[in-house]
């Protein structure tokens, strides 16, 4: 059966995110007053969260982005972790670090851009993610701040992408027969 015919479990409503978005950055907010923060978003699958998440931050805030691929176009993580695109910015001295990522299952991906960035030197790094899946984890790994921790499903939707495609649903869906 073709993904396009199935039927569509919605997992978490627009609405349940955007308040979760306020509660984040609100935490946020307070955690990080009189630092200089940085937050980085993980492309592709986090530039919709991470563009909600910074809205409901009331202190200045850079963004930046890297882009990483483990998945490909299927529904497992290869375990490889590629850096496609790094940050612009070499030196992070100055920075307090927000890693900001769609969903984080096996770690690996979180785990390996830490490492990548520990080594601009940060003051601190931290991350958040929507979705959290602990059942899936490949790497010891809990995130700082965790909008969501979901069972283990294929879910898509909110940035979150099946193929190249999903992406722009304003919810987090499963695919059910």
């Amino acid at each position: 059966m073709k993904v396009e015919a199935m039927n569509r479990e919605v997992v978490l409503s627009k609405e349940e995110i955007a308040e979760r978005c306020i509660q984040l950055g609100k935490k946020i907010t307070e955690d990080y007053k009189n630092k200089n923060l940085l937050v980085i978003s993980l492309m592709k699958g986090s530039f919709i969260f991470a563009a909600d998440l910074v809205r409901e931050i009331d202190i200045p805030v850079r963004i930046e982005f890297i882009t990483t691929s483990s998945y490909g176009h299927g529904k497992e993580s290869s375990g490889d972790v590629v850096f496609k695109q790094d940050l612009e910015i070499e030196n992070l001295e100055s920075f307090d670090v927000l890693i900001v990522d769609d969903i984080t299952d096996s770690a690996v991906t979180m785990t390996s851009v830490i490492k990548h960035l520990k080594k601009k030197q940060p003051n601190s790094i931290k991350s958040c993610v929507l979705l959290d899946k602990p059942s899936r984890r490949k790497v010891a790994y809990e995130a700082d701040y965790i909008g969501f921790t979901i069972e283990d499903k294929f879910i898509v939707g909110y940035g979150l992408n099946y193929g190249d495609y999903y992406r722009n649903i304003d919810h987090v869906f499963a695919f059910v027969d």
